[in-house]
């Protein structure tokens, strides 16, 4: 419902803002004007967080935010302030935090109501238009804090003052007392690789692959542990269990067969119903475990996930000039997953007389198999169903593809979900580390080009000032705002790694270097271990919170100890080993007992147990063959270095004279093994040297 007059929001980029910058609410966004408003006229705060793909924000909107009665009770007793959680994840994580500790339990749309000076002391998720589901009614809720802060102001502090103070305790990971004078290799016996194993399986759903029960979640950086482990161990369940993940994602309704994409998470234990949006991060993850699964089993159909996956981002996500949007709506027209789900007579009428095949393999019925519609997904083994229907195997994959591109000629007509169009730092450096994995991996010269183009566009659009590597966060209509966050800096680091492997230019190397030389700069706790979420500079947030567990996005934390680790062998920098080995042996407890919960962490302490492989080329064709070797090998723990020319810059290259033939170094700590003169007789005796 449209409304004449416009709220503070009018001026805003956020999609999510701008959806309620014509409520009669009176939002303002998060910044100097509402938070001094508040303080003057002494007005409870309401924060209301959520972003423009979450599909309970929309209700909540609908029900009540587009209402008269409520928001006038809004207007006249509170600052409303809206946030859009994908431009403030670091108010999102703090008021997260405080939500939970009065309910148990968070989620979006986050309601928080706080005292004049921004402390929290009341909140909840999702609130009824009228009591239900055993939920108070919104206006109950608004109602009765208005009575209370009348009655009961002394006991709003005081709880506000406990809850701030819980939260600043909450997840900061004090290490006072943690003694570091076991050395690092030590430390861990030879079965934490092993016990962090079975800590894994002990959740995962053998049956449908992924880990716990229903919502599902990828939970790619699992899967990315277990293929990794696998690697060291030769452990055939661990791959099983790994595959049999991504499979099921493949075959499910979490992937969208018709145009490529991963939904957000499944609502079923089989991956058929997900709440249909689609988020940036959770493709670039997915690409970069495909590219995995593809390096170590060679399967054909990994190949082609990464190409409709990267195809989908290309059609649907990505900037005219190199970015990548943020995220695609689960809604449209007002209803979930409308876009998306199919009659069964749409597909015949479209498809034509040979529907049937199709309709059985992706599990079409009169009666669909989701609230009267139906999803695509396969329950077949593919193998077996072409030789039951006598088909040929490639006549078959041209007859889907055939089949796909009708089914989106015809959903490309129908009213697109809404799309965040605004451009996320970190996020983009995720996407850019996965097409640059995938360039490597399929040798795949246009991916090259998009990867590149992408960094590029990051470095122009968002740096602040001319010099060093203070970063924005997020990007719109030509402008970059508020002050980068840990993980944007930290992602970026790692993609800078990435696209110097895909490209062997230096200059990636020496970015990498100082944006980490920043984040230690500004980000550094107290102790001189982690790292904090924000900037030292950022002024508007009541804690500085630190972010050590791997969500729905790696650690900032976990990502900067990767960095650091691997540019302290790239520069010979002691200094930074022995913070990266302090992160990991901090935390190593926790990551062993609740690997889920810390699987990138669980990644590289792997790595870090089994040694990081040293790979150096030089000589004439070195990059040629250095790009023939990262195609051809899963290697996860290796750095790889090429030159034609010789470079005495790096540790790794020094004394490496460069001749006319190719010579490939295999080193540990920089000491090496004697030469291999081939890519393949590299990748014939590399497994006996892991051994050792």
């Amino acid at each position: 419902m449209e409304h004449k007059h416009s709220n503070h929001l009018i001026n805003e980029t956020s999609p999510y803002l701008l959806q309620h910058a014509h409520n009669p609410v009176n939002w303002y966004p998060w910044g100097k004007e509402a938070l001094e408003k508040a303080k003057e006229e002494d007005k409870m705060i309401l924060v209301s967080i959520g972003y423009s793909a979450c599909h309970w924000c929309h209700v909540m909107e609908r029900e009540s935010f587009e209402n008269e009665d409520t928001a006038a009770i809004m207007n006249r007793h509170f600052i409303n302030i809206k946030i859009d959680r994908e431009e403030r994840p670091d108010l999102d994580h703090i008021y997260m935090d405080a939500v939970q500790a009065i309910s148990g339990s968070g989620g979006w749309p986050l309601n928080v109501f706080l005292t004049p000076d921004s402390k929290p002391f009341y909140g909840g998720t999702y609130f009824p238009p009228v009591r239900a589901f055993n939920r108070s009614s919104w206006r109950e809720v608004l109602q009765s804090l208005v009575q209370s802060w009348k009655e009961k102001r002394n006991e709003i502090e005081m709880q506000a003052e406990n809850l701030t103070d819980h939260i600043s305790k909450a997840g900061n990971f004090s290490m006072t007392g943690k003694k570091f004078d076991i050395p690092f290799e030590n430390e861990f016996g030879n079965n934490t690789g092993e016990n962090i194993f079975s800590a894994i399986m002990k959740s995962a759903d053998t049956a449908w692959g992924g880990f716990g029960k229903a919502p599902k979640f990828p939970q790619t950086f699992t899967i990315q542990y277990l293929f990794e482990f696998y690697h060291y161990s030769q452990n055939e369940d661990a791959l099983k269990q790994a595959l049999l993940s991504v499979d099921k994602m493949l075959d499910g309704g979490i992937y969208d067969h018709v145009g490529g994409g991963l939904a957000r998470y499944s609502t079923d234990e089989q991956w058929l119903a997900p709440h249909f949006e689609k988020m940036l991060y959770d493709n670039a993850l997915f690409i970069t475990i495909l590219c995995d699964a593809f390096q170590i089993t060679k399967n054909e159909k990994y190949r082609r996930a990464i190409r409709k996956t990267i195809s989908f981002l290309q059609n649907e996500m990505l900037h005219p000039s190199g970015g990548f949007y943020a995220a695609l709506d689960a809604d449209s027209e007002g209803e979930e997953g409308k876009f998306y789900v199919w009659d069964k007579s749409e597909v015949v009428k479209i498809i034509g007389d040979d529907a049937a095949i199709f309709c059985s393999f992706f599990d079409i019925s009169d009666n669909g198999n989701w609230e009267g519609k139906n999803i695509l997904r396969i329950l077949n083994d593919e193998d077996q169903f072409i030789k039951e229907n006598g088909l040929d195997k490639s006549t078959f994959s041209k007859y889907k593809e055939d089949c796909f591109s009708k089914l989106l000629a015809e959903r490309n007509t129908r009213v697109h979900p809404g799309l965040d169009d605004k451009i996320i730092l970190g996020w983009n450096a995720l996407t850019i580390k996965a097409i640059a994995k995938a360039a490597i991996v399929l040798q795949d010269e246009q991916y090259r080009q998009l990867a590149i183009n992408a960094y590029d566009f990051l470095i122009d659009n968002f740096n602040v000032g001319d010099e060093g590597c203070e970063m924005n966060h997020t990007w719109k209509n030509g402008a970059s705002k508020y002050p980068a966050f840990l993980d944007d800096y930290a992602y970026l680091a790692e993609a800078s790694l990435v696209i110097y492997e895909l490209t062997f230019n230096t200059s990636y190397l020496a970015k990498a270097k100082n944006i980490c030389n920043y984040v230690l700069q500004h980000f550094t706790d107290d102790e001189g271990i982690f790292f904090y979420y924000t900037n030292r500079n950022q002024d508007d947030v009541i804690v500085r919170k630190k972010e050590i567990y791997d969500g729905a996005t790696p650690s900032g934390n976990a990502v900067m100890a990767y960095n650091l680790h691997k540019l302290a062998i790239i520069y010979d920098e002691a200094e930074w080993r022995n913070r990266s080995n302090k992160m990991v042996q901090s935390i190593s407890e926790a990551i062993i007992k609740y690997p889920t919960s810390f699987a990138i962490w669980a990644s590289l302490l792997l790595q870090r147990i089994n040694g990081l492989l040293e790979v150096a080329v030089v000589g004439k064709y070195a990059l040629e063959c250095s790009k023939t070797i990262q195609a051809n090998n899963y290697l996860p723990a290796r750095i790889i270095m090429a030159s034609e020319s010789g470079n005495d810059e790096f540790p790794m290259l020094r004394n490496k004279k460069a001749g006319d033939f190719v010579q490939i170094f295999v080193c540990r700590n920089y000491i090496c093994d004697l030469p291999f003169t081939t890519a393949e007789a590299f990748t014939k005796e590399i497994r006996k040297l892991l051994k050792q």
